[in-house]
């Protein structure tokens, strides 16, 4: 009985134990890149967690502690000190992501927006406050585009125009008020962000760098299931030997 009391202690224990591992790995790699580069790094990262208990998924995306979090963390950072931000996100709420792209518009000194994978919506209204946006060669930005709940403003928009005015109910009418002036919004801040950049073109490079990739590594996606990419993890090189049968 106590080596199955034992065996139960052991499994409850190591999904903490590798946590806080993976935790550390994360701050140690952190400190690296801040010594590389003279800069504090800040991250903001969301992937889609799973519950330990029940196994529902819970989808992230950045909100107001994100935006207070990455405030606090501008503040706290000397002007003439740059910030790497490194960016991971599907978007999220307009007025997070608002506050945090006027942070970072008007910030004095350098801000550079790394993008590993992708920053999609209120993430691509942070890369375009920054003063350089580093991406991978297949990294992507997406639309600025404000959602209402579940639905695209564009999309009730539309659905609100492709009928008669007295075929269309009270609630969608509203809807379509509120997405009319959630897009003017997103047009007014896009525009102040761009206004001195567009005859330049948006400041964007490929030169990401090596570590930035190995800390987007340690934010792993939980698996729940047979992983559906498979592969030796390792650096195949050009330069690199064959090995001896």
């Amino acid at each position: 009985m106590d080596i199955i009391w034992l065996f139960f202690m052991l499994s409850a224990l190591q999904p903490i134990i590798k946590q806080k591992l993976l935790e550390a790995s994360r701050k140690r790699m952190i400190a690296l890149i801040e010594q590389e580069r003279k800069s504090r790094v800040v991250l903001l990262v969301h992937r889609q967690e799973t519950m330990s208990l029940l196994g529902f998924p819970v989808f992230r995306y950045i909100d107001i502690n994100d935006s207070e979090e990455v405030l606090r963390a501008i503040h706290l950072t000397d002007p003439e000190i740059p910030i790497d931000l490194v960016l991971h996100t599907p978007g999220g709420l307009v007025l997070a992501a608002t506050q945090i792209a006027r942070a970072i518009f008007t910030r004095k000194g350098k801000v550079t927006v790394f993008v590993p994978h992708y920053a999609m919506s209120g993430g691509t209204l942070l890369a375009l406050a920054a003063d350089e946006i580093v991406m991978s060669d297949y990294a992507v930005l997406g639309p600025v585009d404000p959602q209402l709940g579940e639905y695209p403003a564009a999309s009730i928009l539309k659905a609100a125009h492709q009928k008669p005015v007295a075929e269309v109910d009270d609630k969608t009418l509203i809807l379509a008020d509120q997405a009319e002036k959630a897009i003017a919004q997103m047009r007014h801040e896009v525009g102040e962000l761009l206004a001195d950049r567009c005859p330049l073109g948006l400041p964007v490079n490929s030169n990401m760098p090596e570590n930035v990739l190995r800390l987007i590594e340690l934010y792993p996606q939980p698996m729940r299931r047979q992983p559906s990419v498979e592969y030796v993890p390792l650096p195949y090189r050009s330069d690199r030997r064959a090995t001896p049968k």
